[in-house]
């Protein structure tokens, strides 16, 4: 029994008051649970979000901290993780929803020798002209609690997990992906390079916040940019660099990336459009991978 528990939320931009409110109704029905709320917030500019964030303190055992610098993914959860007052931490990202009354007791059931556990996510919607969504969509069967039980410490995301303090202060997140993505990525191969395996469970959050196409087109250049930064510690964990090194191999590596650079403008925009498609989006996303001069990042 998991009777001491820090409930983490690092968030940037997201409105997370209702996720709180749901949270906080769970753990406040556990009978004999210590637990505390902390929503750190990373850098957040929009105002009308924080003013709202803002009523996450007027809850009990809850904390809203503003943190006006933008530190990047890893390191504010690392900073969650110090100032958490109680023996275990489950980190959920501000973005999610909770879809079962039962969520907070499915973790709480797990095993102690259960060090590092995750829940998964499920999305949430209908919305077929959100490339995110489409994306996350066509995802989700990948993502299974079979499918990840086959390959446990590379099928890991952050949105979503359990960790016990001792384990997180000795295996803190890796700093240097301050960029937007793989950080988790790297903290799944972290921890199984230091013998530790995550354990899953079907306990997934809800995910029903979708950027636009534009947006989610940015945010996924940049986490490309930080794969190609990080290429050669991420090299076993990303679909991305093997299909890449495949595509040199039977040598269609050149005819792609002369293809994107011609074409890209006119990918983008179609992207961006009202009817975006998941096939184009992958040939931009190895496009891209192609172009990126690794000297200039």
């Amino acid at each position: 029994m998991k009777a001491s528990l820090s409930i983490l939320i690092p968030t940037r931009n997201d409105k997370c008051l209702q996720l709180v409110r749901d949270l906080s109704l769970q753990a406040s029905k556990n009978k004999g649970l210590q637990y505390e709320i902390i929503v750190a917030d990373d850098g957040s500019t929009d105002k009308i979000v924080i003013a709202e964030n803002k009523g996450i303190s007027d809850i009990d055992s809850c904390h809203y901290i503003i943190r006006g610098e933008n530190v990047g993914r890893s390191a504010i959860r690392n900073y969650l993780a110090q100032i958490a007052h109680h023996q275990w931490l489950l980190f959920i990202d501000g973005d999610m929803s909770i879809q079962d009354n039962d969520f907070l007791n499915k973790y709480i059931k797990t095993s102690d020798e259960e060090k590092v556990v995750y829940g998964g996510y499920k999305v949430i919607g209908n919305m077929k002209d959100n490339l995110r969504y489409l994306y996350e969509k066509h995802s989700e069967k990948a993502h299974s609690l079979n499918n990840r039980l086959k390959h446990p410490n590379k099928d890991f995301h952050t949105s979503n997990f359990l960790i016990h303090k001792d384990l997180m202060h000795k295996y803190p997140l890796d700093m240097k992906y301050r960029g937007y993505g793989y950080e988790d990525v790297a903290y799944g191969k972290q921890l199984q390079e230091s013998g530790i395996l995550i354990s899953h469970i079907e306990n997934p959050v809800g995910f029903n916040r979708f950027e636009e196409n534009a947006d989610f087109i940015d945010k996924t250049e940049e986490s490309i940019r930080t794969l190609k930064m990080h290429k050669n510690d991420l090299h076993d964990y990303s679909r991305l660099i093997l299909l890449a090194e495949r595509l040199e191999k039977i040598r269609l590596s050149l005819f792609i990336s002369h293809l994107f650079q011609k074409h890209q403008q006119k990918w983008q925009k179609q992207l961006s459009g009202r009817r975006p498609s998941l096939f184009l989006f992958n040939i931009y996303k190895i496009g891209y991978y192609l172009n990126i001069n690794p000297t200039l990042l």
